[in-house]
């Protein structure tokens, strides 16, 4: 197989200035297949636009975790829930297209890519609502999937989680990029890669978060990207959502 560019977006969260940030920098890269690792929705003010933007990249999607609670919602389930998570999600499913909602129900909650010989799922190899944000959550998911190669999302955070065989057996070892970097997979290591969030980075920087992996050199980059916080919180106040889901962008977390 020739060396394929995937071009990695999890967590954009309806921010769509976050998300035109991300792909003016990403057109600088060469890339030839985007992955979209869920929640494009939730927390943010344009749904509707994230799903646009995304729908012309022809993408590979998957489901997150507030897909999911969409769905539900829009299925008549967990309609007395009352959070932040929840007024987001109610504003959106008011203003979503039924063409949109439509293209979020083909979303499946995980997708084994066998040209890459990967594994896309939200949270974690093995579960949608489980989050690979620790040795031990990694050493569980690594136990339980025997693949090579696992993307993905849910924590909000970027980071490499890869095993690394010794004498006293498998050892796991942990890496995050907070101001961005690159990581090459060694030959015999099975990782998970998680490109961060391109909406709501929760590891102390505001900048926007994304990923990129070559196939033939076996290379992972995470790309930070400053972008117009300032306005992303604007539209998030002038959407009427709750104070936080707009003060938070700042802070990156």
């Amino acid at each position: 197989m020739r060396g394929v560019r995937l071009l990695l977006l999890s967590d954009i969260h309806a921010n769509i200035t976050a998300l035109e940030a991300v792909l003016k920098d990403a057109g600088t890269r060469r890339f030839d297949q985007v992955v979209c690792l869920g929640d494009a929705v939730g927390y943010g003010s344009h749904a509707n636009e994230v799903l646009d933007v995304l729908r012309d990249l022809d993408p590979v999607c998957i489901q997150g975790n507030h897909e999911h609670m969409l769905l539900g919602l829009a299925g008549g389930a967990d309609s007395g829930r009352q959070s932040v998570v929840y007024a987001a999600l109610r504003a959106q499913l008011e203003r979503l297209t039924p063409a949109h909602l439509e293209w979020l129900r083909l979303w499946r909650d995980g997708v084994d890519d066998p040209e890459v010989g990967a594994r896309y799922r939200h949270g974690t190899p093995l579960s949608l609502d489980d989050y690979t944000d620790s040795v031990t959550a990694a050493r569980e998911a690594f136990q339980g999937w025997q693949g090579r190669l696992g993307f993905v999302g849910h924590t909000h955070t970027p980071a490499v989680f890869a095993t690394l065989n010794a004498p006293v057996g498998e050892w796991i070892k942990s890496q995050t990029f907070a101001e961005g970097g690159s990581y090459l997979v060694p030959p015999t290591a099975r990782v998970i890669l998680n490109p961060g969030s391109v909406g709501q980075p929760r590891d102390g920087n505001p900048q926007a978060s994304y990923g990129v992996y070559d196939t033939a050199r076996n290379h992972f980059e995470v790309v930070r990207v400053t972008y117009d916080v300032e306005r992303a919180g604007a539209l998030i106040r002038e959407a009427g959502l709750p104070e936080v889901l707009a003060a938070r962008l700042t802070l990156g977390k």
